[in-house]
Protein backbone atom coordinates (compact mmCIF):
# COMPACT_ATOMS: atom_id res chain seq x y z
CA UNK A 1 0.00 0.00 0.00
CA UNK A 2 1.24 3.45 -1.04
CA UNK A 3 2.15 5.98 1.60
CA UNK A 4 3.00 9.61 1.64
CA UNK A 5 5.31 10.51 4.49
CA UNK A 6 5.64 14.64 4.75
CA UNK A 7 8.29 17.09 5.58
CA UNK A 8 10.37 20.45 4.61
CA UNK A 9 10.93 21.03 0.64
CA UNK A 10 15.12 21.84 0.59
CA UNK A 11 16.21 20.75 -2.54
CA UNK A 12 14.21 21.07 -6.27
CA UNK A 13 13.14 18.02 -8.16
CA UNK A 14 12.17 14.40 -8.31
CA UNK A 15 14.02 11.66 -7.46
CA UNK A 16 12.63 7.67 -8.44
CA UNK A 17 14.97 4.77 -6.55
CA UNK A 18 15.04 1.93 -4.09
CA UNK A 19 15.20 3.20 -0.38
CA UNK A 20 18.83 2.51 1.11
CA UNK A 21 18.39 2.85 5.00
CA UNK A 22 21.36 4.26 6.52
CA UNK A 23 21.77 4.71 10.18
CA UNK A 24 23.44 8.53 11.13
CA UNK A 25 26.75 6.94 12.50
CA UNK A 26 26.88 4.82 8.98
CA UNK A 27 25.92 8.14 6.41
CA UNK A 28 29.95 7.67 5.75
CA UNK A 29 30.33 4.15 4.88
CA UNK A 30 31.64 3.74 1.82
CA UNK A 31 28.62 3.56 -0.42
CA UNK A 32 29.50 1.95 -4.49
CA UNK A 33 28.80 -0.84 -6.88
CA UNK A 34 31.42 -3.59 -7.82
CA UNK A 35 31.42 -4.73 -11.73
CA UNK A 36 30.47 -8.84 -12.02
CA UNK A 37 33.91 -9.89 -11.84
CA UNK A 38 34.85 -7.54 -9.04
CA UNK A 39 32.12 -9.99 -7.14
CA UNK A 40 34.60 -12.69 -5.76
CA UNK A 41 37.53 -10.05 -4.75
CA UNK A 42 34.66 -8.41 -2.37
CA UNK A 43 33.41 -11.38 -1.01
CA UNK A 44 37.11 -12.56 -0.34
CA UNK A 45 37.39 -8.83 1.37
CA UNK A 46 34.40 -9.68 3.37
CA UNK A 47 35.88 -13.30 4.80
CA UNK A 48 39.35 -11.78 5.83
CA UNK A 49 37.93 -9.09 7.26
CA UNK A 50 35.83 -11.65 9.21
CA UNK A 51 38.36 -13.57 9.98
CA UNK A 52 40.43 -10.59 11.28
CA UNK A 53 37.34 -9.71 14.06
CA UNK A 54 37.43 -13.43 14.93
CA UNK A 55 41.15 -13.55 15.91
CA UNK A 56 40.55 -10.59 17.63
CA UNK A 57 38.44 -11.59 19.72
CA UNK A 58 39.90 -14.93 20.40
CA UNK A 59 42.96 -13.30 21.40
CA UNK A 60 41.12 -10.86 23.79
CA UNK A 61 38.96 -13.69 25.59
CA UNK A 62 42.73 -15.44 26.16
CA UNK A 63 44.03 -11.75 27.27
CA UNK A 64 40.68 -11.58 29.72
CA UNK A 65 41.06 -14.70 31.47
CA UNK A 66 41.12 -14.77 35.00
CA UNK A 67 39.41 -12.83 37.64
CA UNK A 68 37.15 -11.53 34.52
CA UNK A 69 33.28 -11.78 34.92
CA UNK A 70 32.04 -14.93 33.30
CA UNK A 71 29.67 -12.81 31.64
CA UNK A 72 32.08 -11.14 29.75
CA UNK A 73 33.80 -14.33 28.45
CA UNK A 74 30.17 -15.76 26.99
CA UNK A 75 29.20 -12.35 25.59
CA UNK A 76 32.90 -12.73 23.09
CA UNK A 77 31.40 -15.88 22.30
CA UNK A 78 28.40 -14.86 21.38
CA UNK A 79 29.98 -12.12 18.99
CA UNK A 80 32.35 -14.51 17.44
CA UNK A 81 29.47 -17.16 17.17
CA UNK A 82 27.54 -14.39 15.28
CA UNK A 83 30.55 -13.59 13.12
CA UNK A 84 30.86 -17.68 12.04
CA UNK A 85 26.90 -17.83 11.40
CA UNK A 86 26.64 -19.22 7.92
CA UNK A 87 23.00 -17.42 7.34
CA UNK A 88 24.46 -14.08 8.17
CA UNK A 89 27.39 -14.61 6.37
CA UNK A 90 25.35 -15.54 3.48
CA UNK A 91 22.83 -13.01 3.53
CA UNK A 92 25.18 -10.35 3.34
CA UNK A 93 27.12 -11.54 0.68
CA UNK A 94 23.91 -12.14 -0.69
CA UNK A 95 23.66 -8.09 -0.81
CA UNK A 96 27.84 -8.24 -3.27
CA UNK A 97 26.16 -11.06 -5.34
CA UNK A 98 22.45 -9.62 -6.26
CA UNK A 99 22.75 -6.34 -6.18
CA UNK A 100 26.28 -5.35 -6.35
CA UNK A 101 27.04 -3.80 -3.73
CA UNK A 102 30.70 -3.38 -1.83
CA UNK A 103 31.50 -5.24 0.81
CA UNK A 104 31.32 -2.19 3.61
CA UNK A 105 27.40 -1.53 2.06
CA UNK A 106 26.48 -4.71 2.27
CA UNK A 107 27.46 -5.17 6.05
CA UNK A 108 25.76 -1.88 7.23
CA UNK A 109 22.54 -3.08 4.61
CA UNK A 110 22.53 -6.11 6.28
CA UNK A 111 22.70 -4.49 9.97
CA UNK A 112 20.19 -1.90 8.96
CA UNK A 113 17.79 -5.04 8.00
CA UNK A 114 18.39 -6.74 11.11
CA UNK A 115 18.11 -4.17 13.65
CA UNK A 116 14.54 -3.71 11.99
CA UNK A 117 13.82 -7.22 12.76
CA UNK A 118 14.88 -6.69 16.40
CA UNK A 119 12.88 -3.46 17.10
CA UNK A 120 9.55 -5.36 16.27
CA UNK A 121 10.60 -8.32 18.37
CA UNK A 122 8.38 -8.43 21.83
CA UNK A 123 10.47 -10.48 23.62
CA UNK A 124 12.87 -7.68 25.59
CA UNK A 125 15.52 -10.06 25.87
CA UNK A 126 15.91 -10.58 22.26
CA UNK A 127 14.90 -7.21 21.17
CA UNK A 128 18.56 -6.23 23.41
CA UNK A 129 20.57 -8.92 21.54
CA UNK A 130 20.62 -5.87 18.73
CA UNK A 131 23.64 -4.61 20.48
CA UNK A 132 25.40 -7.70 19.84
CA UNK A 133 24.60 -7.42 16.07
CA UNK A 134 25.43 -3.93 15.95
CA UNK A 135 28.85 -4.20 17.49
CA UNK A 136 29.96 -7.19 15.35
CA UNK A 137 28.71 -5.49 12.27
CA UNK A 138 31.16 -1.97 13.88
CA UNK A 139 34.30 -4.68 14.19
CA UNK A 140 33.19 -5.78 10.52
CA UNK A 141 33.02 -2.06 9.14
CA UNK A 142 36.83 -1.00 10.89
CA UNK A 143 38.39 -4.53 9.59
CA UNK A 144 37.45 -3.37 6.09
CA UNK A 145 38.67 -0.02 7.01
CA UNK A 146 42.33 -1.46 8.07
CA UNK A 147 42.35 -4.01 5.09
CA UNK A 148 44.29 -3.19 2.23
CA UNK A 149 42.51 -1.48 -0.68
CA UNK A 150 45.28 -0.50 -2.83
CA UNK A 151 43.67 -2.50 -5.39
CA UNK A 152 40.77 -1.09 -5.88
CA UNK A 153 40.45 1.61 -8.65
CA UNK A 154 40.35 5.48 -6.92
CA UNK A 155 37.36 6.37 -8.03
CA UNK A 156 35.27 3.38 -7.00
CA UNK A 157 36.69 4.45 -3.17
CA UNK A 158 34.79 7.79 -3.78
CA UNK A 159 31.37 6.53 -4.57
CA UNK A 160 31.56 6.38 -8.40
CA UNK A 161 28.05 4.63 -10.29
CA UNK A 162 28.70 1.51 -12.49
CA UNK A 163 26.43 0.39 -15.00
CA UNK A 164 24.67 -1.55 -12.15
CA UNK A 165 24.25 1.57 -10.31
CA UNK A 166 22.23 3.12 -13.63
CA UNK A 167 20.21 0.81 -14.03
CA UNK A 168 18.83 0.56 -10.44
CA UNK A 169 18.56 4.37 -9.38
CA UNK A 170 18.80 4.24 -5.46
CA UNK A 171 17.78 6.78 -2.67
CA UNK A 172 19.15 7.23 1.05
CA UNK A 173 17.00 7.63 4.20
CA UNK A 174 18.67 8.42 6.88
CA UNK A 175 17.14 10.04 10.50
CA UNK A 176 20.71 12.73 10.26
CA UNK A 177 23.02 13.79 7.38
CA UNK A 178 25.80 16.24 8.10
CA UNK A 179 27.32 18.58 5.73
CA UNK A 180 30.76 16.98 5.31
CA UNK A 181 29.07 13.78 4.60
CA UNK A 182 26.79 15.48 2.41
CA UNK A 183 29.98 16.29 -0.26
CA UNK A 184 30.71 12.34 -0.72
CA UNK A 185 26.84 13.03 -2.81
CA UNK A 186 29.10 14.22 -5.49
CA UNK A 187 29.38 11.31 -8.22
CA UNK A 188 27.49 9.28 -5.80
CA UNK A 189 24.84 6.43 -6.43
CA UNK A 190 22.28 8.17 -4.54
CA UNK A 191 20.10 10.27 -6.61
CA UNK A 192 18.26 12.07 -3.99
CA UNK A 193 17.74 11.44 0.31
CA UNK A 194 15.63 12.27 3.12
CA UNK A 195 16.33 12.62 6.61
CA UNK A 196 13.99 12.81 9.69
CA UNK A 197 15.51 16.09 10.90
CA UNK A 198 16.87 18.91 10.09
CA UNK A 199 15.43 22.79 8.28
CA UNK A 200 14.87 24.40 5.33
CA UNK A 201 18.26 26.53 5.67
CA UNK A 202 20.21 23.73 7.52
CA UNK A 203 23.43 23.55 5.71
CA UNK A 204 22.98 20.45 4.87
CA UNK A 205 20.02 21.45 2.92
CA UNK A 206 22.48 24.13 0.92
CA UNK A 207 24.98 21.68 0.25
CA UNK A 208 21.89 19.30 -1.32
CA UNK A 209 20.69 22.74 -3.56
CA UNK A 210 24.20 23.04 -4.29
CA UNK A 211 24.38 19.50 -5.86
CA UNK A 212 21.28 19.46 -6.80
CA UNK A 213 20.02 16.60 -5.53
CA UNK A 214 16.34 16.31 -5.07
CA UNK A 215 15.77 16.39 -0.84
CA UNK A 216 13.48 16.36 1.67
CA UNK A 217 14.07 16.98 5.42
CA UNK A 218 12.44 17.13 8.62
CA UNK A 219 10.56 13.92 7.19
CA UNK A 220 9.51 12.51 10.98
CA UNK A 221 9.47 8.57 10.96
CA UNK A 222 10.68 8.29 7.62
CA UNK A 223 13.00 5.10 8.56
CA UNK A 224 9.96 3.67 9.83
CA UNK A 225 7.34 4.23 7.09
CA UNK A 226 10.32 3.23 4.43
CA UNK A 227 11.83 0.00 4.34
CA UNK A 228 14.84 -1.30 3.02
CA UNK A 229 14.39 -1.59 -0.94
CA UNK A 230 10.81 0.28 -1.07
CA UNK A 231 10.55 1.98 -4.02
CA UNK A 232 10.50 5.77 -2.97
CA UNK A 233 9.55 9.38 -4.92
CA UNK A 234 11.47 12.08 -3.41
CA UNK A 235 9.21 15.47 -4.49
CA UNK A 236 11.85 17.92 -3.53
CA UNK A 237 9.25 20.69 -4.74
CA UNK A 238 6.15 19.63 -2.52
CA UNK A 239 8.28 18.16 0.24
CA UNK A 240 6.34 14.86 0.25
CA UNK A 241 8.19 11.53 0.14
CA UNK A 242 5.63 8.66 -1.34
CA UNK A 243 6.21 4.83 -0.63
CA UNK A 244 5.73 2.61 -2.76
CA UNK A 245 3.65 4.49 -4.77
CA UNK A 246 0.86 3.27 -7.77
CA UNK A 247 2.16 2.89 -11.41
CA UNK A 248 -0.46 5.63 -12.51
CA UNK A 249 1.27 7.80 -9.82
CA UNK A 250 4.87 6.58 -10.74
CA UNK A 251 4.28 7.20 -14.33
CA UNK A 252 3.31 10.88 -13.25
CA UNK A 253 6.63 11.74 -11.89
CA UNK A 254 8.55 10.40 -14.29
CA UNK A 255 7.34 12.62 -16.83
CA UNK A 256 8.23 15.66 -14.23
CA UNK A 257 11.01 14.46 -14.71
CA UNK A 258 11.64 14.35 -17.95
CA UNK A 259 9.70 17.40 -17.76
CA UNK A 260 12.23 19.13 -15.60
CA UNK A 261 15.66 17.89 -17.30
CA UNK A 262 14.00 19.88 -20.69
CA UNK A 263 13.51 23.05 -18.07
CA UNK A 264 17.02 22.55 -17.51
CA UNK A 265 18.26 22.20 -20.69
CA UNK A 266 16.37 25.25 -22.33
CA UNK A 267 17.90 27.54 -19.09
CA UNK A 268 21.35 26.19 -20.06
CA UNK A 269 21.33 28.13 -23.76
CA UNK A 270 21.63 31.34 -21.71
CA UNK A 271 24.96 30.82 -20.15
CA UNK A 272 26.45 32.58 -22.52
CA UNK A 273 24.68 35.61 -22.31
CA UNK A 274 25.04 38.60 -19.56
CA UNK A 275 22.90 39.37 -17.04
CA UNK A 276 21.18 42.82 -17.61
CA UNK A 277 17.85 43.76 -17.08
CA UNK A 278 15.38 44.69 -20.19
CA UNK A 279 16.26 48.44 -19.86
CA UNK A 280 20.07 47.94 -19.80
CA UNK A 281 21.30 47.39 -15.79
CA UNK A 282 23.89 45.55 -15.29
CA UNK A 283 23.96 42.79 -12.69
CA UNK A 284 26.72 40.72 -11.64
CA UNK A 285 25.88 36.91 -10.90
CA UNK A 286 28.79 35.01 -8.98
CA UNK A 287 28.46 31.58 -7.77
CA UNK A 288 29.06 30.02 -3.96
CA UNK A 289 31.11 27.04 -4.32
CA UNK A 290 32.46 24.49 -1.39
CA UNK A 291 35.80 22.90 -3.02
CA UNK A 292 38.00 23.48 -5.70
CA UNK A 293 36.51 21.25 -7.90
CA UNK A 294 33.20 22.94 -8.13
CA UNK A 295 34.79 25.61 -10.30
CA UNK A 296 34.11 23.89 -13.73
CA UNK A 297 30.46 23.70 -12.27
CA UNK A 298 30.41 27.74 -12.08
CA UNK A 299 31.72 28.90 -14.96
CA UNK A 300 29.35 26.00 -17.03
CA UNK A 301 26.57 28.18 -15.33
CA UNK A 302 28.21 31.23 -16.24
CA UNK A 303 29.45 32.74 -13.20
CA UNK A 304 31.07 35.69 -13.21
CA UNK A 305 33.20 34.85 -10.42
CA UNK A 306 33.31 32.76 -7.26
CA UNK A 307 31.19 35.34 -4.58
CA UNK A 308 31.67 32.55 -1.92
CA UNK A 309 34.19 29.61 -1.35
CA UNK A 310 33.43 28.10 1.96
CA UNK A 311 36.75 26.82 2.99
CA UNK A 312 35.42 25.03 6.44
CA UNK A 313 34.58 21.76 3.55
CA UNK A 314 38.21 21.63 3.18
CA UNK A 315 38.73 20.77 7.32
CA UNK A 316 35.47 18.45 7.35
CA UNK A 317 35.91 14.77 7.34
CA UNK A 318 39.35 14.60 9.21
CA UNK A 319 39.85 12.43 11.69
CA UNK A 320 43.40 13.48 11.91
CA UNK A 321 45.25 16.65 11.94
CA UNK A 322 43.77 20.05 9.79
CA UNK A 323 44.98 20.82 6.02
CA UNK A 324 48.26 22.50 7.04
CA UNK A 325 49.28 25.91 4.92
CA UNK A 326 50.84 24.15 2.01
CA UNK A 327 47.55 22.01 1.05
CA UNK A 328 45.07 24.75 1.39
CA UNK A 329 47.44 26.99 -0.30
CA UNK A 330 47.16 24.06 -3.33
CA UNK A 331 43.30 24.12 -2.97
CA UNK A 332 42.87 27.74 -3.24
CA UNK A 333 45.82 27.95 -6.09
CA UNK A 334 43.41 25.39 -8.00
CA UNK A 335 40.15 27.45 -7.81
CA UNK A 336 42.30 30.71 -8.52
CA UNK A 337 43.31 29.15 -11.63
CA UNK A 338 40.42 27.17 -12.64
CA UNK A 339 38.63 30.28 -12.52
CA UNK A 340 40.39 32.01 -15.44
CA UNK A 341 40.80 35.30 -13.88
CA UNK A 342 37.66 35.65 -12.73
CA UNK A 343 37.27 36.73 -9.04
CA UNK A 344 37.53 34.25 -5.87
CA UNK A 345 36.26 35.11 -2.21
CA UNK A 346 37.51 32.66 0.28
CA UNK A 347 35.70 33.03 3.12
CA UNK A 348 37.68 32.26 6.34
CA UNK A 349 36.56 29.25 8.02
CA UNK A 350 33.02 28.99 9.25
CA UNK A 351 32.94 26.27 11.68
CA UNK A 352 30.30 25.77 14.39
CA UNK A 353 26.63 24.78 15.09
CA UNK A 354 26.09 22.60 12.37
CA UNK A 355 29.52 22.26 10.77
CA UNK A 356 31.61 20.62 13.45
CA UNK A 357 35.22 19.25 13.13
CA UNK A 358 35.66 15.45 13.71
CA UNK A 359 37.99 16.38 16.06
CA UNK A 360 36.32 18.51 18.07
CA UNK A 361 34.75 17.41 21.63
CA UNK A 362 30.90 17.91 22.40
CA UNK A 363 31.99 20.31 24.89
CA UNK A 364 33.56 22.46 22.11
CA UNK A 365 31.24 22.51 19.04
CA UNK A 366 28.96 19.68 18.21
CA UNK A 367 25.33 19.80 19.51
CA UNK A 368 24.72 19.92 23.32
CA UNK A 369 21.47 19.70 25.16
CA UNK A 370 22.46 22.12 27.39
CA UNK A 371 23.86 25.05 25.31
CA UNK A 372 23.00 26.45 21.81
CA UNK A 373 25.92 25.76 19.39
CA UNK A 374 24.52 28.72 16.95
CA UNK A 375 25.65 31.64 19.71
CA UNK A 376 29.27 29.97 20.62
CA UNK A 377 32.07 29.31 19.47
CA UNK A 378 32.16 29.69 15.72
CA UNK A 379 32.98 31.29 12.31
CA UNK A 380 35.74 34.04 13.14
CA UNK A 381 35.15 33.34 17.18
CA UNK A 382 36.98 30.20 16.43
CA UNK A 383 39.57 31.24 14.14
CA UNK A 384 41.10 34.27 16.68
CA UNK A 385 40.73 31.76 19.59
CA UNK A 386 43.20 29.26 17.38
CA UNK A 387 45.55 32.20 15.92
CA UNK A 388 48.35 29.83 14.57
CA UNK A 389 45.56 27.65 12.72
CA UNK A 390 44.17 31.55 11.76
CA UNK A 391 47.66 32.45 10.17
CA UNK A 392 48.18 29.64 8.39
CA UNK A 393 45.00 29.94 6.42
CA UNK A 394 45.46 33.31 5.98
CA UNK A 395 48.96 32.98 4.57
CA UNK A 396 47.68 30.38 1.76
CA UNK A 397 44.96 33.00 0.78
CA UNK A 398 47.82 35.66 0.55
CA UNK A 399 50.25 33.20 -1.39
CA UNK A 400 47.08 31.91 -3.80
CA UNK A 401 46.11 35.90 -4.41
CA UNK A 402 49.62 35.78 -6.78
CA UNK A 403 47.54 33.68 -9.24
CA UNK A 404 44.51 35.78 -9.62
CA UNK A 405 42.09 38.39 -7.97
CA UNK A 406 41.28 37.18 -4.43
CA UNK A 407 38.61 38.27 -2.30
CA UNK A 408 39.22 37.62 1.61
CA UNK A 409 36.18 37.32 3.24
CA UNK A 410 35.56 37.16 6.90
CA UNK A 411 32.30 35.19 8.47
CA UNK A 412 30.01 36.28 11.84
CA UNK A 413 32.27 39.14 12.58
CA UNK A 414 30.33 41.53 14.73
CA UNK A 415 31.91 43.72 17.44
CA UNK A 416 34.92 45.98 16.79
CA UNK A 417 37.20 44.41 18.88
CA UNK A 418 37.13 41.37 16.25
CA UNK A 419 37.34 43.73 13.28
CA UNK A 420 40.88 45.13 14.80
CA UNK A 421 42.05 41.28 15.29
CA UNK A 422 41.44 40.22 12.18
CA UNK A 423 42.80 43.18 10.36
CA UNK A 424 45.90 42.52 12.95
CA UNK A 425 45.91 38.51 12.28
CA UNK A 426 46.05 39.39 8.39
CA UNK A 427 48.49 41.93 8.64
CA UNK A 428 50.99 39.66 10.41
CA UNK A 429 50.19 36.68 8.01
CA UNK A 430 51.48 39.19 5.49
CA UNK A 431 54.56 40.47 7.47
CA UNK A 432 56.11 36.98 8.01
CA UNK A 433 55.50 36.80 4.41
CA UNK A 434 57.70 39.02 3.54
CA UNK A 435 60.24 38.49 6.24
CA UNK A 436 60.45 35.07 4.28
CA UNK A 437 60.91 36.06 0.67
CA UNK A 438 57.41 33.97 0.11
CA UNK A 439 55.53 35.52 -3.28
CA UNK A 440 52.03 36.29 -2.22
CA UNK A 441 49.27 38.95 -3.64
CA UNK A 442 46.91 41.54 -2.43
CA UNK A 443 43.56 40.56 -1.34
CA UNK A 444 40.66 43.05 -1.26
CA UNK A 445 39.39 42.60 2.34
CA UNK A 446 35.22 41.96 3.00
CA UNK A 447 32.94 40.90 6.00
CA UNK A 448 30.06 39.54 5.98
CA UNK A 449 27.08 40.76 7.62
CA UNK A 450 24.98 38.22 9.01
CA UNK A 451 24.64 38.95 12.48
CA UNK A 452 21.68 42.21 13.51
CA UNK A 453 25.01 43.95 15.22
CA UNK A 454 26.94 43.82 12.27
CA UNK A 455 23.98 45.46 9.99
CA UNK A 456 23.62 48.17 13.02
CA UNK A 457 27.29 49.29 12.94
CA UNK A 458 27.82 49.01 9.50
CA UNK A 459 29.24 52.38 8.87
CA UNK A 460 32.17 51.45 10.89
CA UNK A 461 32.30 48.60 9.07
CA UNK A 462 32.74 50.36 6.00
CA UNK A 463 35.91 51.81 7.27
CA UNK A 464 37.94 48.84 7.67
CA UNK A 465 36.53 46.74 4.86
CA UNK A 466 36.62 46.80 1.06
CA UNK A 467 33.49 45.39 0.31
CA UNK A 468 30.42 43.68 2.22
CA UNK A 469 28.57 40.08 1.88
CA UNK A 470 25.34 39.41 3.01
CA UNK A 471 24.98 35.92 4.53
CA UNK A 472 20.83 36.00 4.82
CA UNK A 473 20.69 32.63 6.22
CA UNK A 474 22.21 33.49 9.63
CA UNK A 475 21.32 36.97 9.31
CA UNK A 476 17.41 35.63 9.24
CA UNK A 477 18.54 32.73 12.05
CA UNK A 478 19.61 35.90 14.44
CA UNK A 479 17.06 38.54 13.64
CA UNK A 480 14.36 36.31 14.57
CA UNK A 481 16.26 33.87 17.71
CA UNK A 482 15.24 30.85 15.29
CA UNK A 483 17.62 27.82 15.54
CA UNK A 484 17.76 27.57 11.62
CA UNK A 485 18.65 23.79 11.78
CA UNK A 486 15.78 22.47 14.38
CA UNK A 487 12.76 21.51 11.99
CA UNK A 488 10.82 22.12 15.55
CA UNK A 489 10.79 25.78 14.94
CA UNK A 490 11.38 25.83 10.99
CA UNK A 491 8.04 27.71 10.03
CA UNK A 492 9.15 30.40 12.50
CA UNK A 493 11.92 31.03 9.83
CA UNK A 494 10.89 33.62 7.64
CA UNK A 495 12.84 35.64 5.27
CA UNK A 496 10.05 38.02 4.41
CA UNK A 497 9.69 38.96 7.96
CA UNK A 498 9.48 43.21 7.88
CA UNK A 499 12.82 43.28 10.17
CA UNK A 500 15.13 40.94 7.82
CA UNK A 501 14.20 42.90 4.88
CA UNK A 502 15.50 46.61 6.50
CA UNK A 503 18.15 45.05 7.76
CA UNK A 504 19.39 43.85 3.85
CA UNK A 505 18.02 47.35 2.12
CA UNK A 506 20.03 49.14 4.78
CA UNK A 507 23.17 47.28 4.06
CA UNK A 508 22.55 47.53 0.62
CA UNK A 509 21.95 51.49 1.01
CA UNK A 510 24.41 52.51 2.90
CA UNK A 511 27.26 50.20 1.36
CA UNK A 512 26.63 51.47 -2.46
CA UNK A 513 26.77 55.24 -0.52
CA UNK A 514 30.11 54.79 1.05
CA UNK A 515 31.57 53.19 -2.15
CA UNK A 516 32.07 49.58 -1.40
CA UNK A 517 30.92 46.56 -2.81
CA UNK A 518 27.88 44.65 -1.83
CA UNK A 519 26.67 41.39 -2.71
CA UNK A 520 24.07 38.79 -1.16
CA UNK A 521 25.16 35.51 -1.05
CA UNK A 522 22.81 33.56 1.20
CA UNK A 523 20.09 31.27 0.05
CA UNK A 524 18.00 34.40 -0.79
CA UNK A 525 20.37 35.22 -3.55
CA UNK A 526 19.01 32.29 -5.14
CA UNK A 527 15.57 32.49 -5.05
CA UNK A 528 13.66 33.53 -8.08
CA UNK A 529 11.08 34.85 -5.44
CA UNK A 530 13.47 37.77 -4.27
CA UNK A 531 15.22 38.73 -7.42
CA UNK A 532 12.82 41.68 -8.22
CA UNK A 533 12.85 42.65 -4.44
CA UNK A 534 16.93 42.79 -4.26
CA UNK A 535 17.18 44.42 -7.18
CA UNK A 536 14.64 47.02 -6.02
CA UNK A 537 16.30 47.71 -2.80
CA UNK A 538 19.32 48.79 -5.47
CA UNK A 539 21.17 44.74 -5.34
CA UNK A 540 23.64 44.22 -8.63
CA UNK A 541 25.76 41.25 -7.17
CA UNK A 542 24.35 38.26 -6.38
CA UNK A 543 25.94 35.22 -5.73
CA UNK A 544 24.40 31.60 -5.49
CA UNK A 545 25.18 28.04 -6.65
CA UNK A 546 25.49 27.55 -9.98
CA UNK A 547 23.00 25.18 -10.44
CA UNK A 548 20.15 28.45 -9.39
CA UNK A 549 22.28 30.85 -11.96
CA UNK A 550 20.33 29.98 -14.72
CA UNK A 551 16.89 30.62 -13.16
CA UNK A 552 17.75 33.92 -11.56
CA UNK A 553 19.58 34.91 -14.65
CA UNK A 554 16.81 34.41 -16.54
CA UNK A 555 14.57 36.73 -13.80
CA UNK A 556 16.92 39.15 -14.58
CA UNK A 557 16.64 39.37 -18.05
CA UNK A 558 12.98 39.16 -18.15
CA UNK A 559 12.75 42.73 -15.42
CA UNK A 560 12.53 45.90 -16.48
CA UNK A 561 14.23 48.04 -13.97
CA UNK A 562 11.54 51.21 -14.56
CA UNK A 563 8.53 48.48 -13.95
CA UNK A 564 10.17 47.87 -10.15
CA UNK A 565 9.99 51.94 -9.31
CA UNK A 566 8.41 51.67 -5.71
CA UNK A 567 8.72 48.47 -5.03
CA UNK A 568 11.18 48.84 -2.36
CA UNK A 569 8.84 51.38 -0.73
CA UNK A 570 5.79 49.14 -0.96
CA UNK A 571 7.48 45.76 0.63
CA UNK A 572 9.41 47.70 3.63
CA UNK A 573 6.12 49.65 4.65
CA UNK A 574 3.99 46.64 3.97
CA UNK A 575 2.19 44.54 6.84
CA UNK A 576 2.39 41.54 4.64
CA UNK A 577 5.97 41.98 2.77
CA UNK A 578 5.91 38.83 1.01
CA UNK A 579 2.20 39.67 -0.70
CA UNK A 580 3.47 43.13 -1.68
CA UNK A 581 7.40 41.58 -3.33
CA UNK A 582 5.46 38.64 -4.96
CA UNK A 583 3.87 41.19 -7.26
CA UNK A 584 5.44 43.53 -8.99
CA UNK A 585 4.53 45.24 -12.21
CA UNK A 586 6.88 43.79 -15.04
CA UNK A 587 7.19 43.68 -18.40
CA UNK A 588 8.46 40.75 -20.26
CA UNK A 589 9.25 41.04 -24.10
CA UNK A 590 8.70 38.19 -26.90
CA UNK A 591 12.52 38.02 -27.01
CA UNK A 592 13.00 37.28 -23.17
CA UNK A 593 10.36 34.45 -22.90
CA UNK A 594 12.19 33.26 -26.08
CA UNK A 595 15.52 32.79 -24.16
Amino acid sequence: MSVQVFGLPVSRGVAIGRAVLVASSRVDVAHYFVEPHQIREEITRLGVARDLVCSELESLKQEVQGDTPAELVALLDVHVMLLNDDVLASATCQWIEERHYNAEWAVAAQLDALTRQFDEMEDDYLRERKSDVEQVAERLLQALARADRACMPPILRHGAVSTQGDETPLVLVANDISPADMMQFKGSVFRGFVTEVGGRTSHTAIVARSLDIPAVVGAREASRLVHQDDWVIIDGDAGIVIVDPSPMVLEEYRFRQRQGQLERDRLARLRGRPAVTLDGHRVELLANIELPGDTPAALEAGAEGVGLFRSEFLFMNRAGELPDEHEQYEAYRVAVQSMRGLPVTIRTIDIGADKPLDRMSVNELKHDHTLNPALGLRAIRWSLADPDMFEGQLRAILRAAVHGPVRLLVPMISHPNEIRATLEAVERARITLVAEGTPHGVVTLGAMIEVPAAALMLPRFLRHFDFVSIGTNDLIQYTLAIDRADEAVAHLYDPWHPAVLALIANTIRMAQAAGKGVSVCGEMAGDPEFTEVLLSFGLRSFSMHPTQLPTIKQRILRTEMAALAGLAERVLDADDPKQAGLSPVRKTNVVAQAA
